[in-house]
């Protein structure tokens, strides 16, 4: 793995600390959403043109927040044949809470007890969809800090969003993503390009403390998210300029670029908008934008608009969406093919758009370009950063077997079971009524679920979670239950082999939106 270069690679920081692989993990089942529109009497094309959505995948009882991260992490570590002591943080990003104490992260440690490795920082990190990005940032720090002790960073984000029946049901989804962190990436993020903003609202929020169903304000979640946009990205180029500026550059910073721009994706047509968006704030920055020629063409009477006041104007973004139609082509709606075929996942929903991207590309074609990913959480929090792809795209790079290792996503969305809106209806039913239930359980067949899968077999009368694990292969029997108690029977294989540990490096300086 590209962690294990020796420490004279390094220099004062760790070199190019980023993503080295990535996981991920969906729900066997999805209901297809046009069926959806015809069994909800809406309009056709609400859900399919209106949000951009094809399908959406969906959880039984038989799944929860650790399940989908115990399948992710295990899936990551096989793999890439991990053995659990090269990880030294581990940290969950989810909003998806199912105890008020106990973490998702300490039920994830289970994997860890035949290696014997209990020395592994980090713990939950929550705010609506961001939560993963803040994991994401930890990691990155941990390893660019004093802390660092050579191993592997390990980020999860997982969340199964549902919504009550009505408007917004049609933007839920399921699943959990997986970042192995570390030196050498070939994702490594553009040191010092974030921009960042936070502020206080109500647009998305869980104040039921026993229900999965958030209050949504919508037309307010929208308004957040595209303010949000605005403001993370002007603090983004006002950083890269003070870089190049720096670097004796006058040069002007637009989306051309980036090579690729992902989203939070709460639905598809959101993202569309989002890069429209950012034309706009290219075009009103601009001391002096061509409207004759080129991409501002016919765009000279929107000149004097304040973008505060325009997240509504139905012709502002007409004429944008319009104008960035072949950027977004080009830029963006690759990166969506998670997001159309299973929903909006919550915290791991940009990183699904990320892998989603890599995954339809070879490694030559990916090399040497910039990624710029924005990330938002309802309530609110943003940020937006890029990542620098790896020139070396030779056979066996970390690139290589990163893009490899995603090549598979398309086969895996086409060999989900589609069910019918009832049966779907009827999952929903059974969730809301038994997810926070003791002394429960689940009804729903294991045989469903993809093998190597993780499920819960019974919630105990003190509201402690079993789970066991579905074989990888189906001839053989079903794994060994991990228990709720200190010890584990649930045997860990043993990779192929061990990992070298990565060398320390010496101290640096560093619809609703639905979250």
């Amino acid at each position: 793995m590209p962690g294990s270069a020796a420490i004279s690679c390094l220099g004062p920081w760790p070199k190019d600390v980023g993503i080295i692989a990535m996981e991920l993990y969906f729900p066997s089942q999805y209901v297809d959403q046009t069926e959806l529109e015809q069994a909800d009497g809406v309009s056709a094309g609400k859900y399919t043109v209106g949000l951009g959505q094809d399908r959406m995948g969906f959880c039984s009882d038989r799944e929860d927040i650790n399940s989908l991260c115990l399948t992710v992490v295990q899936r990551l570590m096989e793999r890439n044949s991990l053995s659990y002591d090269s990880v030294g943080r581990l940290e969950v990003g989810t909003e998806t809470i199912i105890d008020k104490s106990k973490s998702v992260k300490t039920v994830i440690m289970q994997l860890f007890e035949d290696s014997g490795n209990t020395d592994v920082e980090g713990i939950d990190t929550t705010n609506a969809c961001y939560g993963g990005t803040a994991a994401l940032f930890n990691a990155v720090n941990w390893v660019e800090s004093s802390s660092w002790d050579g191993r592997y960073a390990l980020v999860v984000a997982g969340d199964i969003a549902v919504y009550a029946t009505g408007s917004a049901r049609p933007t839920g989804g399921a699943g959990a993503v997986a970042m192995l962190v570390g030196p050498n990436a070939p994702l490594a993020f553009e040191r010092g390009l974030r921009g960042t903003h936070m502020q206080h609202a109500y647009d998305f929020y869980k104040p039921d403390m026993i229900s999965e169903y958030p209050v949504v304000d919508g037309k307010l979640s929208i308004e957040c998210y595209l303010s949000a946009l605005d403001r993370c990205y002007s603090v983004y180029r006002n950083k890269i300029h003070a870089q190049w500026q720096r670097e004796g550059s006058e040069e002007r910073f637009s989306l051309d670029d980036f090579d690729h721009l992902v989203f939070h994706s709460p639905y598809c047509k959101l993202v569309q908008k989002s890069l429209a968006r950012l034309m706009l704030n290219d075009f009103l920055s601009h001391p002096s934008p061509n409207t004759e020629t080129g991409p501002f063409t016919g765009l000279d009477a929107f000149r004097d608009i304040k973008p505060e006041e325009t997240y509504f104007d139905r012709d502002v973004e007409k004429a944008f969406m319009k104008a960035s139609a072949d950027l977004f082509e080009r830029k963006t709606k690759s990166s969506l093919l998670i997001s159309n075929q299973n929903g909006n996942m919550y915290t791991p929903s940009v990183y699904g758009c990320l892998a989603s991207l890599i995954a339809q590309r070879t490694s030559s074609q990916i090399a040497g370009q910039r990624v710029g990913v924005f990330s938002y959480g309802s309530g609110f929090a943003a940020t937006l950063y890029s990542l620098r792809v790896t020139q070396d795209h030779t056979p066996g790079s970390g690139l290589d077997k990163l893009v490899s290792s995603l090549s598979d996503l398309k086969v895996r969305l086409d060999s989900r079971k589609k069910v019918s809106p009832a049966v779907f209806s009827e999952n929903m039913k059974l969730r809301e009524e038994t997810h926070h239930l003791a002394s429960y359980v689940p009804r729903s067949s294991v045989e469903d679920l993809f093998p190597g899968t993780w499920y819960l077999t019974r919630v105990d009368d003190k509201h402690r979670r079993e789970y066991a694990r579905r074989p990888l292969d189906d001839d053989l029997p079903a794994e060994p239950e991990v228990v709720r108690s200190s010890t584990a029977t649930e045997h860990i294989p043993s990779p192929a082999k061990k990992m070298p540990r990565i060398p320390a490096a010496p101290t640096g300086p560093e619809a609703a939106v639905s979250n």
